[in-house]
């Protein structure tokens, strides 16, 4: 009898000791995005708590949400290899670095595009034409260096205008800074600064003081680009199921909201950044024109990272835009 009451307590023991601890997923979710129009559906995903409700329906609703807004790719990225920082939205080249960089390890890639975005070179130096005018006397504000879509912008036209082998030809007239600083000291008529590669709203406000485009990322692609995209790690994604699958689902949530109301979306974002020197109506024109589409369909990305291997940007080169993106996006009819 006494044998009879220690095997099963002892088979409970080690039964107890084989099997593996419950892992819980992170107690806390944290999220990155920059300025400007392009990171509306992060916006709404922020204002209306779509993470926390996805989560809650997720049955992880004690997950806490923090959103941390960063000045440039170069600041996500390294947050992201970090570890503080779990998703972000950044620019196609960016997150083509940052998937190069951590292919073997962390494994960073994009759920999806965010927005197909036309970006603009803005001056107020009046004999600039083209990009062949600028000269060692100007400055061209950017958000990062060599990492963000600007950058990578100015390569790819340089590349066009004077060959592979000069793709940084620009370079040493570049300066980094966030989209608000560049848009103030472009508009000031003392800042050394004189151009701005310029985001929407910034890029309105600036022709609505007086300067000129003199291209933009729509005509140096050869058209319509994905500007920003939606990125995390494979790392987080299996670790964190649960979690992963309610932030895809709100960013999912996010853009269908958007579309569903383009002027109430602009009115939106007026409300959130305080914006008082534009209209909804104003920011709707960019929408309806295409140059500002919401959208989880990547554009031009497998071009993007061609030249950026070519030119040595990257030491890997994806076979397509999928390897870059994880399988929640392979079902888009992306480029």
């Amino acid at each position: 009898m006494r044998l009879f009451k220690v095997v099963p307590a002892l088979a409970l023991a080690l039964c107890t000791m084989a099997a593996p601890a419950a892992r819980a997923e992170v107690g806390e979710v944290i999220l990155g995005q920059q300025f400007g129009t392009g990171y509306l559906p992060a916006m709404v995903m922020e204002a209306h708590k779509l993470v926390e409700k996805q989560l809650t329906a997720a049955g992880v609703g004690d997950t806490k949400v923090t959103w941390a807004k960063l000045g440039g790719p170069a600041a996500l990225n390294d947050a992201t290899l970090s570890g503080s920082l779990h998703f972000s939205c950044q620019g196609a080249p960016s997150s083509a670095i940052i998937w190069d960089r951590t292919k073997n390890t962390i494994g960073v890639k994009s759920l999806g595009a965010i927005a197909s975005n036309n970006i603009w070179l803005n001056t107020r130096n009046k004999d600039i034409k083209t990009i062949k005018d600028f000269t060692e006397k100007d400055r061209i504000a950017i958000p990062s260096l060599k990492v963000s879509t600007q950058a990578l912008l100015l390569h790819y036209a340089a590349a066009q205008i004077w060959g592979d082998s000069n793709y940084t030809k620009l370079d040493n007239i570049t300066v980094s800074l966030p989209h608000p600083e560049a848009m103030t000291a472009v508009i000031n008529q003392v800042s050394e600064i004189n151009s701005h590669f310029a985001t929407s709203p910034f890029h309105e406000i600036e022709m609505n003081t007086g300067l000129k485009t003199v291209t933009t990322a729509y005509e140096i692609m050869g058209g319509t680009t994905t500007g920003l995209n939606f990125v995390s790690s494979e790392k987080f994604r299996s670790e964190n199921p649960k979690i992963f699958g309610a932030v895809f689902k709100a960013y999912v949530e996010a853009i269908d909201w958007i579309n569903a109301d383009q002027l109430r979306a602009a009115a939106l974002y007026l409300d959130i950044s305080k914006e008082k020197r534009l209209t909804a109506e104003e920011l709707v024109v960019n929408m309806r024109e295409r140059n500002m589409e919401y959208t989880r369909v990547p554009a031009n990305v497998g071009k993007i990272a061609d030249f950026m291997h070519k030119v040595g940007l990257l030491k890997n080169k994806p076979s397509s835009w999928k390897d870059m993106y994880f399988p929640e996006a392979h079902d888009l009819p992306g480029t």
